[in-house]
């Protein structure tokens, strides 16, 4: 919704009192959350009739099946008014009954999520949680919500707030804490901080993700930028912190095959929420197809590995340019299964996309590999050394799992392959260069 928001996942459970902000870690959370936001696709024209007929077509479809499990509302379901008692209400013709929302996506598979602020308002108008933060954390819990999104609209004054960054966000932190040592209730937390170089204070504390960018848009433009940004920080990545590329749309604008491949692929490698913002009633079976690819998904959800791919060679450019147009287009990274590789090719026309090995960080010297394609689904031999990827489409991808397969070749020559070879040496001095 704004630009360069921040979001932090947390699981909120049962706290100590000297600790209040310290979160109990036991595993929810801790990989990336995949489900459907409603803002991309509808901004403020949802309804309840809407966002049950979203998960609908999300269980037809098959996308709960492979792990797209939240449901979650953004912006504009409340009235624009509290309560005399002060409480938050949602809206009375839109939103009639909010427990009858959440008994619908429960009974469906789903875990429901809802929206909220950390100031005076949300970021379209209605009432924010500040000075409001347990009253609303306890109206939640209420109507059956499992998942709190958390913007950072309508900023108090600092002569009222009196608090930082953490501080302010530590006042929901704090509620929810509360709820749950009253009512049993555990909340997934997703903060929107807006500046993700903040959120390093929080990882003592939280498992957490923060956007990097600007809000996406579907075309080409918007996915290289964000992806830009993103080979600059991969190393933030684990499995209680990670890189938030904004939401997946695949099916919206002028992306595409191809585009839509290549972003589905980045997003879901750098370990980024996998969260749908698309007009499922009017998506293609082509489209869907993309966002139910579960050889890539087991990679977002990797239980094993938490880190995301990296850059290992910019490409076109010499590496480490920042290059909002032609980021960084050879990425590796590890997996439960095996190493994974991501070529990007960000040109106008196909090309062939070559590589050593080597240059990859997880892979080892001496040893061949079997090459599985993630989007063919096929096995392709083994790759001795290097590998080359012939005729990747314009703005396409190819994403391959290798996984070793015994020993390379005797007798191979030179006995070292690329940039080992410029020391390549004998046990007697005797230099292969």
């Amino acid at each position: 919704m704004t630009v360069l928001k921040t979001f932090i996942t947390a699981v909120v459970g049962i706290f100590s009192a000297a600790t209040s902000a310290n979160a109990i870690m036991n595993g929810v959370g801790k990989l990336p959350v995949m489900g459907y936001n409603a803002w991309n696709a509808f901004a403020c024209n949802v309804n309840e009739t809407l966002i049950l007929q979203t998960a609908q077509y999300m269980k037809e479809y098959g996308l709960l099946d492979v792990g797209y499990n939240h449901v979650n509302l953004d912006d504009c379901w409340a009235m624009k008014n509290r309560s005399a008692t002060g409480e938050v209400i949602s809206d009375t013709i839109r939103f009639p009954s909010m427990n009858n929302l959440t008994d619908q996506l429960h009974a469906l598979g789903f875990y429901a999520g809802i929206y909220s602020d950390s100031g005076w308002f949300t970021c379209a108008g209605y009432p924010g949680s500040f000075m409001h933060e347990e009253q609303d954390a306890m109206t939640f819990q209420s109507w059956g919500f499992d998942f709190l999104k958390y913007d950072n609209c309508a900023i108090p004054f600092d002569d009222i707030i009196r608090e930082g960054i953490t501080g302010k966000y530590h006042r929901m932190v704090d509620a929810l804490a509360v709820v749950a040592e009253k009512t049993g209730t555990t909340f997934v937390f997703s903060l929107c901080e807006w500046g993700w170089n903040q959120v390093w204070l929080w990882g003592a504390h939280m498992s957490h993700s923060w956007r990097i960018d600007d809000d996406i848009a579907p075309h080409w433009k918007s996915l290289t930028s964000i992806i830009n940004s993103a080979s600059f920080i991969t190393q933030a990545t684990n499995h209680y912190g990670r890189n938030d590329l904004d939401m997946l749309e695949i099916g919206n604008g002028d992306l595409s095959y191809d585009e839509a491949k290549s972003h589905f692929t980045a997003w879901a490698l750098v370990k980024a929420p996998l969260l749908i913002g698309t007009n499922l009633a009017t998506i293609s079976q082509e489209m869907l197809s993309i966002l139910k690819n579960q050889e890539i998904i087991a990679i977002n959800q990797d239980p094993v590995h938490g880190t995301s791919i990296s850059p290992f060679r910019w490409g076109i450019n010499p590496d480490w340019t920042y290059n909002a147009t032609h980021p960084a287009q050879y990425w590796s990274g590890p997996s439960e299964n095996g190493t994974v590789f991501m070529l990007i090719n960000t040109l106008s026309q196909p090309a062939d996309m070559f590589f050593n090995l080597t240059e990859s960080p997880w892979i080892r010297a001496g040893i061949q590999y079997s090459v599985r394609d993630l989007w063919t689904h096929t096995d392709n031999g083994t790759a001795v050394r290097s590998f080359t990827a012939m005729s990747v489409p314009a703005h396409g991808v190819v994403v391959l799992l290798l996984k070793e397969d015994g020993n390379e070749p005797a007798g191979l020559m030179p006995p070292c392959a690329g940039e080992a070879l410029s020391q390549c040496t004998a046990e007697d001095g005797t230099r292969y260069s």
